[in-house]
């Protein structure tokens, strides 16, 4: 008796570790966290943040899945060194004193078998607020010349900039962040 329960024990152990959540690392090199912001109501004003990492866990089986990201702030790029200064500044993401901010999703939304939303938080200069993340052209599959297992997706969300603190020259420039992820992991 006390074999066949080992043995059911072992073979239970087995089926559930072949269903665990993979990895993915986020490639730095594909993946651009940007952003958009109303300029005096005359324009928007983009950027985007060149260094990010961080892993998915996603268990396709079970359709749950995870986030934890992490973006160097002060890798800021608008295309203009004089604003990029002035945005990194204790004005605005003061990235002396937080040099990085963090995204964590703990709940993942499926449509069928794509991601279509992510719940978690955002954390930004040392403020945790809860985030909404809108997932869209959700695809898992091998990479087609590295044939590795990898997935990519669109991310948006909208955030308030003094939900953060961040609030230099509001209302003038906008209150309102739309912020955009192009995302891709590979399987590690």
């Amino acid at each position: 008796m006390k074999t066949k329960l080992m043995v059911a024990a072992l073979a239970l152990g087995v089926a559930a570790s072949s269903f665990a959540a993979d990895t993915y690392v986020l490639d730095s090199t594909h993946t651009y966290p940007s952003f958009e912001i109303n300029h005096l109501g005359y324009s928007i004003t983009r950027g985007r943040f060149d260094k990010t990492e961080g892993k998915i866990m996603l268990d396709m089986a079970a359709r749950t899945g995870s986030l934890e990201a992490t973006i160097q702030t002060a890798s800021l790029n608008t295309g203009f060194d004089k604003r990029d200064a002035h945005v990194k500044s204790p004005d605005f993401f003061n990235v002396e004193k937080f040099p990085t901010m963090t995204v964590k999703a703990s709940k993942f939304v499926f449509d069928g078998d794509a991601v279509v939303a992510a719940e978690g938080t955002l954390t930004l200069l040392g403020v945790t607020k809860p985030v909404k993340l809108d997932v869209s052209n959700f695809k898992c599959g091998a990479h087609p010349m590295s044939k590795k297992a990898m997935c990519g997706a669109e991310v948006r969300t909208t955030i308030k900039r003094s939900d953060f603190g961040m609030t230099t020259f509001l209302p003038a420039i906008g209150d309102e962040v739309k912020i955009m992820v192009q995302v891709e992991a590979s399987k590690s």
